[in-house]
C-alpha cells in the first residue's frame, strides 16, 4: 500500500496530485505545521530521521525528497504515463525539469522567506534575491511561451514537480508579470486530479 506522509502547505501536495493523475490507490497520514514556527511536527522523525515531508512508504520501502518520489512513482507505478520514453528527444529535458525544480528554482524563494525574518539586517541581500527570482521566473516564462506544458505538449512529471515553484511564485512574487507561467498554473489547478488532491490533502494556502 502506498502511504504519503503529508504535511500541510508543503511540497507533498504535488505528490498527492501525481497519485491522483495516475489513478493510484493510496492512504494519507496527515501532519500539521506548528502554528508559530511553521515547522513540521516531531512525529515525522519516526518515519524518517530528517523529519521532513513528503515521505512515501511503498510496502517496506521508504522514499524521501519530492523529486525522487515523483520519479519513483512514475517509473514503478506509471505504466509509461507522465514521462517521455527514454529514447525520446524530450526525455533529457524532462529530467532537467525534475532536478531544476528543487536544485535551482526554489532556492531564491527560500532565501526570501528566511531573510525576511531578519528585518533590516537582511536589507543588503534583497536586491540579489529579487534579481534571482526574476531570473528564474523569466526562464520558466520563456520555456512556457507558446505552449501549454513544459515537455512534449502534454502534462508530465515535469509539470507536477515544477507546480510548487509556480504556486510559490504567486505568494512570493508578482506572477502576473509572467503571463505564460501564470496561465500554466491556472491550467493545472483546474485539472480534476489536482482538485481531488486538494480535497484529500486539506488546507493548502498556495492554491491561488
Amino acid at each position: 500500500m502506498l502511504v504519503v506522509h503529508h504535511l500541510n502547505d508543503s511540497r507533498s501536495q504535488r505528490v498527492l496530485w501525481l497519485l491522483e493523475e495516475l489513478g493510484l490507490t493510496y492512504d494519507i497520514k496527515h501532519y500539521q505545521r506548528d502554528v508559530v514556527t511553521r515547522l513540521a511536527p516531531p512525529e515525522l522523525k519516526a518515519v524518517h530521521p530528517l523529519g521532513k515531508s513528503p515521505v512515501l512508504s511503498d510496502g517496506e520501502r521508504t522514499v524521501i525528497e519530492s523529486g525522487a518520489i515523483v520519479d519513483y512513482l512514475i517509473r514503478h507505478h506509471g505504466n509509461g504515463r507522465l514521462q517521455p520514453a527514454a529514447s525520446s528527444p524530450d526525455f533529457e529535458s524532462y529530467q532537467q525539469w525534475l532536478h531544476y525544480a528543487e536544485g535551482s528554482a526554489m532556492l531564491p524563494f527560500l532565501l526570501k522567506l528566511y531573510v525576511s525574518r531578519l528585518g533590516e539586517a537582511g536589507a543588503p541581500l534583497w536586491p540579489r534575491i529579487e534579481s534571482e527570482i526574476a531570473n528564474h521566473l523569466g526562464f520558466v516564462e520563456q520555456s512556457l511561451h507558446g505552449r501549454q506544458w513544459l515537455v512534449g505538449g502534454t502534462l508530465s512529471g515535469a509539470d507536477i514537480m515544477m507546480s510548487f515553484v509556480g504556486e510559490v511564485a504567486g505568494a512570493r512574487a508578482d506572477r502576473s508579470s509572467y503571463p505564460s507561467l501564470d496561465a500554466w498554473v491556472k491550467r493545472f489547478q483546474q485539472r480534476p486530479a489536482y482538485r481531488k488532491a486538494l480535497e484529500r490533502g486539506g488546507s493548502y494556502s498556495f492554491a491561488s
